[in-house]
């Protein structure tokens, strides 16, 4: 799929995906900043130990939606970590085509162009 015009439907189906959301180097920081957290408060509280032991993810509420996820969307769009940013560029879901209102869009209009 040809995913160069991709536009955020603001759907939240990535967001309610199961796996990590690895935060980089200072993301905490920014992140914490924007909460207007310390830091060591917003690890504690919003981030654990990937199981490689390699960094922080953020934690998952108990259905499995980013912890960030709200009705009104990302609570923290405007700082959200890159891994968030480079969707669906650089990473993608299972059934990704199926979830994301856009990709499901997309796929609908290249069906109708083929027949």
């Amino acid at each position: 799929m040809d995913l160069s015009h991709f536009k955020c439907l603001k759907c939240g189906a990535c967001c309610r995906q199961e796996g990590y959301v690895r935060l980089e180097k200072n993301e905490a920081d920014i992140i914490a900043g924007f909460l207007s957290m310390d830091v060591l408060n917003f690890i504690e509280t919003f981030t654990m130990l990937t199981k490689d032991r390699s960094g922080l993810s953020l934690i998952e509420k108990e259905n499995g939606d980013c912890i960030f996820l709200t009705d009104a969307g990302c609570r923290i769009n405007a700082v959200k970590p890159r891994q968030c940013l480079e969707f669906p560029v650089k990473w993608k879901f299972k059934d990704f085509e199926n979830i994301c209102a856009w990709a499901a869009t997309a796929l609908k209009k290249t069906k109708r162009l083929k027949t």
